[in-house]
């Protein structure tokens, strides 16, 4: 079937990695630190947003400064590491991947360092024509700015990509560009609340990757 965009960027975190319980459960440890409240993955899901400072005022139900969110950061990647290695990969990446037949590349908001030698001891790392992380200490913020910058690199335009990914913040990153959205929903954001956004959604990544492959 002919496609009208052929370069496809993929999140990694809830969408190529299965990590959702392992980020609710370093949330929790973040907000056991500081007094808050344990949280259900339901809830999570419901209430995360980027800027994560905001998400972590809004159930903390306080505002925080930058040198406190900085701190929070700094536990809640700690206390992921300690899970990773039990992490998966979603059930169909495999396939989905091996099923876009443009070319692909990865673009993720988790710190690059720890990013590349991650995906590619899951041998992933041949399919992409390009992979970056964060370049920064403190995490959280928004993807739309890195995402310009990540398809510069590459040497694609906006307006030829199609992003798939599992958040509310990595459509508005896809709008920001030029590129079109299918969202996922096994990972990070309620299905109802990424149904609602009015852009394509999927239950699996194989599905997503034939939504792509329909968008013009």
């Amino acid at each position: 079937m002919p496609r009208g965009r052929d370069h496809l960027v993929w999140d990694w975190n809830g969408t190529l990695l299965d990590d959702l319980h392992l980020v609710v459960s370093a949330t929790n440890a973040v907000l056991a630190a500081v007094g808050g409240p344990v949280i259900t993955v339901e809830e999570h899901r419901t209430q995360y947003r980027r800027p994560i400072m905001d998400y972590y005022a809004e159930v903390l139900g306080r505002m925080l400064d930058a040198e406190e969110f900085a701190r929070l950061d700094k536990l809640f990647h700690e206390a992921y590491r300690l899970g990773l290695a039990e992490c998966t990969l979603t059930a169909d990446a495999a396939v989905a991947l091996r099923s876009w037949h443009g070319s692909q590349s990865l673009l993720s908001m988790w710190f690059h360092d720890e990013l590349v030698p991650t995906v590619d001891r899951y041998g992933l790392t041949p399919h992409f024509r390009r992979i970056d992380g964060l370049r920064a200490g403190v995490g959280g913020g928004r993807k739309a700015s890195h995402l310009a910058r990540h398809l510069a690199a590459v040497g694609v335009e906006g307006r030829s990509t199609v992003l798939i990914g599992d958040s509310i913040d990595d459509a508005e990153a896809a709008a920001y560009v030029g590129a079109r959205c299918v969202l996922y929903t096994g990972g990070i954001t309620d299905p109802a609340r990424l149904r609602a956004s009015g852009w394509p959604v999927a239950d699996s990544l194989t599905e997503a990757v034939a939504l792509a492959a329909e968008l013009d």
